[in-house]
């Protein structure tokens, strides 16, 4: 191409691509079932919702929550008045739940919060990836201009990674903030970004 400046020597991999083809070469690229899509969830998601929550609440290994939480308890939770609660579904089955709200109140409304589980079945296909993303673009959509994870624990290194993958950043660390049902008290990660 007559007229193209090559990217220096320093920005090129050893390969010759330049340093921004290197690094989305180097990028796990998730495709997502066209099937699949995210919806506000409806009273008749909360069988399937509780289907997905209460597994992840009983094990105890990643969510604050008692492990005890009855039924009725953990969607009033998760559906609560204060929350905007979502669904990912494909071809009718609903795969994963997420919510959004603001993080606080007054000066801090500015900055959501969401909650993310997929059911255990869908782990692995990129559901979590694509509700986070759908969560970002939903929060700007709704005026917010942050988003914080209060309470990420540290033990979840996939979680910890795929935040960190959307453009989180690690701001806090709470040291042994959460009993893990194996491996003790460990460290709960404040994680926050830009929207």
């Amino acid at each position: 191409m007559a007229g193209r400046v090559p990217p220096p020597a320093e920005a090129r991999a050893p390969h010759g691509l330049p340093a921004p083809a290197r690094k989305l070469a180097s990028r796990r690229v998730t495709v997502y079932p066209a099937s699949m899509h995210i919806r506000p969830a409806e009273p008749r998601d909360h069988a399937a919702i509780a289907a997905i929550i209460l597994p992840t609440i009983r094990e105890g290994a990643t969510y604050a929550l008692d492990p005890a939480l009855g039924e009725a308890e953990a969607v009033a939770y998760w559906t609560a008045p204060d929350k905007e609660t979502f669904v990912a579904e494909e071809d009718g089955e609903v795969l994963g739940t997420y919510y959004l709200r603001a993080n606080q109140a007054g000066g801090g409304a500015h900055v959501a919060n969401c909650g993310y589980m997929t059911a255990a079945a869908a782990s692995g296909r990129g559901i979590a990836r694509r509700m986070c993303e759908h969560s970002l673009d939903h929060a700007r959509a709704r005026g917010f201009r942050a988003m914080q994870f209060n309470f990420v624990v540290s033990a979840n290194t996939r979680a910890v990674r795929l935040w960190q993958s959307l453009g989180f950043a690690i701001v806090g660390t709470l040291p042994g903030a959460f009993v893990h049902p194996r491996e003790g008290e460990v460290d709960a990660f404040v994680m926050y970004r830009r929207l």
